[in-house]
């Protein structure tokens, strides 16, 4: 097998957004012309009309990527080692501690600005 066969051809990947686009216009356009109906129906109708969209979407090549890089996220978010509940409060505790520090520190140092500010301009 070579190479140009394993990729596939996404030639009408305009023609599928356009759809797309034309599904999304259509379903608001729905939405304000049958404004009447009970908005769970319109709701459920919106709904599968995002269903169909994002249908669409998946068999063009960006959506496809996109799928794959979901698919590749969470397997990677599955290797996170989670901080245990102990770890988690005492990086917290530090972070506070931390800026309160330096908020410390900036009070100062505005503090001290404006006074020499005030002692040159009278």
């Amino acid at each position: 097998m070579n190479a140009k066969s394993e990729v596939p051809e996404f030639r009408v990947d305009w023609l599928k957004w356009l759809i797309i686009f034309g599904v999304v216009l259509g379903g608001v356009y729905a939405n304000s012309f049958y404004a009447t109906v009970a908005p769970l129906i319109r709701a459920i109708a919106g709904v599968v009309l995002s269903g169909v969209a994002v249908a669409i979407a998946l068999q063009t090549a960006k959506g496809s990527a996109v799928w794959e890089l979901a698919k590749e996220a969470k397997v990677e978010i599955r290797k996170v080692v989670w901080p245990t509940t102990q770890e988690l409060t005492q990086t917290t505790l530090i972070v506070v501690a931390v800026v309160i520090f330096v908020g410390f520190i900036l009070w100062l140092l505005d503090s001290g600005l404006s006074w020499g500010i005030k002692g040159i301009i009278g």
